[in-house]
C-alpha cells in the first residue's frame, strides 16, 4: 500500500509537469504523423500493395508499426529528463525522502505511459481519416501492448541515463540502438520482403514479434500464432526491462 501511495505521489508530480508542457505533449506525435501522411499514401499506390502485408490493407499493416515507433521514440528519450534532474540536484533531494525507491521509478514511468497513450489516440484518429479500419477490441489490445512497451523502454532509458549521466554520452547510445531496432522490426515494411539473412537477423529484435502481433489485432485475428507470440515477448521483455530499471534505480538511489 505504501508503494502505491508513493507511486501516486510521484506520478502526480510528473503529470503536472507534463500537462504544463503542451508543446512536448503535442509535437511528440509529429514524427509518426509525418510518416503516416507522407509515407503511407506512397504504399497505397505501390503495385501489389494489397499483398504487401499478407492480405491486410496497407493501413492495417502500416499503422501498428507507427504505434510501436511512437512507443520506441517517445519513451527512449525519457532518460534526458532524469539527467537534467541529476544536474539540478533533484534526484539528490528525492534520495533523502522516505518515498520508496521503486516508486520514484514507477511514478515516472506511469507519466510516460499516459503521455504516449494520449499521443497514440491522436495518431489513430488521424489514421482513421486516411482510411484505417480496425475492430475496437483490436485497438484496445494494441493500446494495452503499447503501454507495456512504453513502460519497459522508459525503464531502460532511465537505467541507461543513470549510467551515462550526461547528454553527450546518452544521445549516441540511443541512436546506436534505436535505428537498428526500427529497421529490423518491420515497422515500415514487413521483413518478409527482406533477403533471408536480413530476415533472420530481424528475428533477433523483440519488436518484430510485437509489430506482427499488433497487425493481427488490427484485423481481429486475436488467436493467431503471431498474436500469441507477440504477447509473450511483450510480457517477458517488460518483466526483464522493469527489473533492470528497478535494480539500477535502487543502486543509484541507495
Amino acid at each position: 500500500m505504501e508503494l502505491l501511495l508513493d507511486t501516486r505521489l510521484i506520478f502526480g508530480r510528473y503529470m503536472r509537469q507534463l500537462m504544463r508542457n503542451k508543446i512536448a505533449l503535442t509535437f511528440g506525435v509529429l514524427q509518426p504523423l509525418l510518416y503516416l501522411g507522407f509515407f503511407g499514401p506512397l504504399l497505397t499506390r505501390m503495385p501489389g500493395s494489397g499483398a504487401l502485408y499478407d492480405g491486410q490493407s496497407v493501413w492495417q499493416g502500416f499503422v501498428p508499426g507507427m504505434l510501436v515507433m511512437l512507443g520506441l521514440f517517445g519513451s527512449a528519450f525519457a532518460g534526458f529528463g532524469i539527467i537534467g534532474e541529476l544536474r539540478l540536484g533533484v534526484v539528490e533531494r528525492m534520495r533523502v525522502t522516505p518515498a520508496s525507491r521503486l516508486a520514484l521509478l514507477m511514478g515516472r514511468i506511469g507519466t510516460d505511459v499516459v503521455r504516449i497513450e494520449m499521443q497514440a489516440v491522436l495518431l489513430l484518429l488521424a489514421a482513421f481519416g486516411f482510411g484505417l479500419r480496425a475492430p475496437v477490441f483490436g485497438i484496445l489490445i494494441s493500446l494495452g501492448i503499447l503501454g507495456l512497451i512504453t513502460g519497459c523502454i522508459a525503464s531502460l532509458s532511465y537505467a541507461i541515463a543513470l549510467f551515462a549521466r550526461e547528454e553527450n554520452s546518452f544521445a549516441p547510445l540511443l541512436n546506436a540502438v534505436l535505428l537498428p531496432l526500427v529497421l529490423l522490426s518491420g515497422i515500415l515494411l514487413p521483413m518478409s520482403l527482406a533477403p533471408g539473412w536480413l530476415n533472420a537477423l530481424a528475428h533477433m529484435s523483440p519488436f518484430l514479434y510485437v509489430v506482427n502481433g499488433l497487425r493481427d489485432a488490427f484485423v481481429g485475428d486475436y488467436g493467431s500464432s503471431a498474436m500469441l507470440v507477440g504477447l509473450f515477448v511483450t510480457f517477458v521483455f517488460t518483466a526483464v526491462s522493469l527489473t533492470v530499471g528497478a535494480l539500477t534505480f535502487r543502486r543509484e538511489n541507495a
